[in-house]
């Protein structure tokens, strides 16, 4: 089972829709548990995306 990556410190940010501990959207943290561990790691995969500086490879 994929691990989910909520650090407990969940706060939406209004401009980007993303949590600010996890990086997550509202749709990816409700969908969480009925997801697949295939979906979860494709989850994973946009969050290191999302929080890579930006013109970083």
């Amino acid at each position: 089972m994929v691990a989910s990556p909520c650090i407990r410190l969940c706060a939406l940010d209004r401009a980007t829709g993303l949590c600010a501990g996890c990086g997550r959207t509202i749709e990816e943290i409700a969908g969480w548990s009925r997801m697949s561990d295939e979906e979860r790691r494709m989850v994973i995969a946009r969050l290191a995306e999302r929080t890579a500086p930006a013109g970083a490879a």
